[in-house]
């Protein structure tokens, strides 16, 4: 099974000629790295997303939808708390202690609020 980025870069491989080999080489790892990350078995490295964009040229357009199948297809998250209040901290942890059980119908609810505090 791809990730969102695996189906992506599998993509930009077929229409560049391109075997998971040659990608490898050029993003400076090995064949079966490139292949765990494209399966979601590790995080795309920070540094792909500008030798993949430079390597094939891509577009404005192609680097959004590139960094949006990276974000959909990450395994972990890090949040830096080394600034934030003890609330902000409070609440980061309350978070990841329920991520787990979050539906979908709270998730949305959850974006939502956040999204009204971005305005």
């Amino acid at each position: 099974m791809y990730t969102k980025f695996g189906e992506f870069v599998r993509i930009l491989r077929i229409k560049n000629h391109e075997v998971m080999g040659d990608m490898a080489k050029m993003l400076g790892t090995t064949t079966p790295f490139l292949s765990a990350v494209e399966n979601g078995r590790k995080n795309v490295p920070k540094d792909w997303m500008g030798k993949i964009s430079t390597h094939y040229n891509l577009s404005s357009e192609d680097k959004t939808l590139l960094k949006k199948a990276i974000d959909e297809s990450k395994l972990q998250t890090k949040i830096d708390m080394k600034d934030s209040s003890i609330m902000q901290r409070r609440v980061a942890l309350q978070f990841a202690r329920s991520f787990d059980d979050i539906d979908d119908e709270t998730a949305e609810k959850i974006i939502a609020l956040l999204k009204q505090k971005e305005k």
